[in-house]
């Protein structure tokens, strides 16, 4: 198996031999993760858990855990979960990387198409699976929205990603519903990566198993979610995810985990169990994000994303602004041709806005510098 280096191993060639101005304090705004306190009360019953560290977790997971994510898409998507239409995931690269080798493995040839850009565990689990891999390009001319083709009737499995990572582009509840059609017409097997549905700032991004319902698909045939608590409760390190809908599908998956090895432990279960059954911290978190791209709209002028604490700003030459950035701002940033292929992707940069306000002010000034000096 040959992998593409990850982005992050590329920016580190990138800048290598190169001096950060040290006249200002680094600032990295290059990997989605919160940098905001976890909050406490899920650290507390962590804490409070720990006893259990002498258990060995099952697989399946605690229906402690299970009942707080069914609660979650229930209050959220108005969606009743039943507990075969759920698999706990030890968070959702997990499930992303090996779902499609369970899925494609009896395949002769299987084809797996996903957007481009794109999360690049989707690239990793197309050739651990010995896919065929169809890109779905994503481009301003589209809306950075992925679309729907007869090309798609030689796909096995399709993974699409709103909202988007990276561009944050948010498909609307028709275009979803386009998409459940397409999967049941072509009959191949569809996951949305929902990831960040929860960091929005106004309207609340609908689920692709809501789509599925409206169009009348109503046992999710070949419609399937991921989504975790990483970016909801800036708790990446609690591992919790899952992967929801066509039952049939996960009965057989829910068996391959077993032998996984990919059990969450008890007191990471606890904690996660109390963080998906409360609301108002994720609040808290939408209106930092918010604030943050309020002063990215005042400062660059850009248009505020709906959802995702992203943005995909176009620069020019990807890779001469963020080298530029960094050895004048000492500020890192993600090149949009790292996340991309075939040039989909260059001349833009992702920005995660996950610091505090002033932090994020001072960051997006120094690029605004670097901007008027290209």
């Amino acid at each position: 198996m040959q992998f593409e280096k990850y982005p992050f191993e590329k920016l580190a060639a990138l800048l290598d031999g190169l001096s950060p101005n040290s006249e200002y304090m680094p600032l990295s705004l290059t990997i989605g993760e919160p940098q905001f306190a976890t909050p406490k009360f899920i650290q507390d019953e962590l804490c409070k858990r720990s006893e259990l560290l002498n258990k060995y977790p099952k697989t399946a997971g605690e229906e402690i855990l299970h009942d707080a994510i069914k609660a979650f898409v229930s209050r959220r998507f108005g969606i009743e979960l039943d507990d075969s239409e759920l698999v706990l995931s030890f968070g959702t690269r997990e499930v992303l990387f090996n779902f499609p080798q369970f899925l494609l493995f009896d395949k002769k040839s299987p084809t797996m198409a996903f957007t481009n850009p794109f999360y690049q565990i989707y690239e990793g689990a197309a050739i651990a699976s010995r896919a065929k891999i169809k890109y779905l390009h994503l481009s301003e001319e589209n809306g950075f929205k992925p679309i729907v083709d007869e090309s798609l009737k030689d796909a096995d499995l399709v993974i699409i990603n709103s909202p988007n990572n990276p561009t944050a582009a948010v498909m609307d509840m028709r275009e979803l519903q386009e998409w459940v059609k397409a999967a049941l017409e072509y009959d191949f097997v569809l996951i949305n990566d929902e990831c960040y549905s929860e960091i929005y700032v106004d309207t609340p991004p609908p689920s692709l198993l809501e789509a599925s319902k409206v169009v009348g698909n109503e046992k999710f045939k070949n419609i399937l979610v991921v989504n975790s608590l990483s970016k909801r409760s800036s708790a990446p390190g609690l591992r919790s995810g899952f992967i929801a809908g066509d039952r049939k599908i996960l009965e057989e998956y829910r068996r391959y985990r077993t032998y996984v090895g990919c059990a969450s432990p008890l007191p990471l279960q606890y904690a996660a169990a109390a963080a998906w059954r409360d609301e108002e911290h994720v609040r808290e978190n939408r209106d930092r994000y918010r604030k943050n791209f309020k002063i990215a709209r005042e400062i660059l002028g850009v248009d505020i994303p709906k959802a995702t604490f992203y943005l995909w700003l176009e620069v020019g030459d990807d890779l001469a602004f963020t080298k530029m950035l960094y050895t004048r701002y000492n500020i890192k940033v993600l090149p949009g041709s790292f996340l991309g292929r075939q040039g989909v992707g260059s001349g833009y940069v992702r920005i995660a806005l996950v610091y505090d306000e002033n932090k994020t002010k001072e960051a997006l000034m120094r690029i605004k510098r670097a901007q008027e000096e290209r």
